[in-house]
């Protein structure tokens, strides 16, 4: 197929062979746009894999962690936090277990990396 507009000439194989090329083409493009849409899933939502196999479980682990981002969002917007949402999500993952308030909780974590929260002489459940 050729575009007009730039001459650029991109190759599509198919086996189907009653399909315009216009038509596969664009079959082409939604199919790039979901794969946009799975890798921002997996970079901004924190979701490597999926643990279920039907397509309820998919929609399901999607949800939650759409819901999530949009709640670390307004967390992020109404505290007006200087971090990104995928710093205050490891904060808030690493202190999932403290009963600390989330105001006290970003005031104290002053620190470039999250990991240096926790001194090395202190024990850690998470250090393999």
């Amino acid at each position: 197929m050729e575009i007009p507009d730039d001459g650029t000439r991109y190759i599509f194989g198919t086996n189907n062979l009653d399909a315009s090329a216009e038509f596969i083409s664009s079959l082409h493009r939604n199919r790039w746009s979901s794969e946009l849409f799975f890798k921002w899933i997996k970079h901004h939502l924190r979701t490597k894999k999926f643990w279920g196999t039907s397509e309820n479980a998919v929609r399901m682990q999607i949800y939650c962690a759409i819901i999530t981002y949009c709640l670390v969002a307004i967390v992020q917007h109404d505290m007006k936090l200087e971090r990104s949402v995928y710093e205050i999500l490891q904060i808030l993952g690493i202190s999932l277990t403290d009963k600390t308030h989330l105001s006290d909780l970003f005031d104290k974590s002053n620190f470039k990396n999250v990991k240096d929260r926790y001194d090395s002489s202190e024990p850690n459940l998470f250090n393999f």
